[in-house]
């Protein structure tokens, strides 16, 4: 079985912690601050609307990752399981916001085990930019003015 493998992104957004955390966990939110065109909540979770047990579907033209919530703790720890889409098993991302002066630190990590082995480093690269990207885009959201 191929061994397990861990990327991790870093973005600092102006914005403080409870703002970045709206954004975050708001499943409809993530297609204006992602590149993911499509981004719908397909149940709801504990608290509601998008907490422990929420299954969001992110993709393009019906095609795209499903997701569950398993951590919500906010504003500082938000934590997803990987349900279809990828050839990975076990993929978790465990996403930290922490104050940062007067803005927040998002450390976004993904962990993961390829189907196969082969495929390892090329998933590492995939989630790595992938997960910055999110990470950016989300410091850019939360910090626009409302």
């Amino acid at each position: 079985m191929p061994e397990a493998r861990e990327v991790t992104a870093y973005a600092r957004s102006a914005a403080p912690p409870e703002d970045v955390w709206r954004d975050l966990v708001d499943a409809t939110a993530w297609s204006r601050w992602s590149r993911i065109p499509h981004a719908v909540r397909e149940r709801e979770g504990v608290p509601a609307p998008d907490g422990v047990g929420s299954i969001r579907a992110l993709g393009v033209g019906g095609r795209g990752s499903r997701e569950e919530v398993v951590v919500f703790e906010p504003p500082g720890h938000f934590a997803y399981v990987l349900l279809s889409w990828l050839p990975l098993e076990e993929y978790r991302a465990d996403v930290i916001l922490s104050a940062d002066g007067d803005g927040t630190l998002i450390t976004w990590r993904g962990r993961f085990v390829p189907k196969w082995s082969w495929s390892g480093p090329w998933f590492e690269w995939f989630l790595r930019t992938t997960l910055t990207g999110f990470a950016r885009g989300l410091a850019r959201d939360a910090a626009r003015p409302r």
